[in-house]
């Protein structure tokens, strides 16, 4: 895990997903938005999902678009949330996913990253 992350250091392309993710979880009113970038560089953005019935993270909701739209590797994966650090069921999920240099991107809600997590 690398702490503190200057934005000038940060990808254009991961710098997006963020600013995806920041924006899916304002758009929703809801405590997580996510984003993720599947190998050919197609991104899947989703928020929180807080059903009676259904409950899954935005990460895992990003992960499952990716998925289901046939994507075979993620690249990186985004987080908009207040959390300190990511939940393990989100690493988890992207892990299922990842390849080498895969990271999770953990930002605030203004959009600054706290947190870059390997998982490939």
């Amino acid at each position: 895990m690398t702490d503190d992350v200057q934005p000038a250091a940060l990808d254009p392309e991961d710098a997006k997903i963020i600013t995806l993710a920041r924006s899916a979880r304002a758009r929703n009113g809801v405590p997580e938005g996510a984003a993720v970038r599947d190998e050919t560089g197609r991104t899947y953005v989703a928020a929180t999902v807080a059903l009676p019935s259904l409950r899954l993270s935005a990460v895992q909701v990003a992960v499952a678009m990716a998925v289901a739209s046939g994507a075979k590797a993620l690249e990186a994966a985004a987080l908009v949330s207040d959390a300190e650090q990511v939940a393990d069921a989100d690493l988890a999920a992207v892990r299922d996913l990842s390849q080498q240099g895969t990271h999770v991107l953990l930002a605030a809600r203004n959009g600054d990253l706290r947190t870059v997590v390997p998982v490939g």
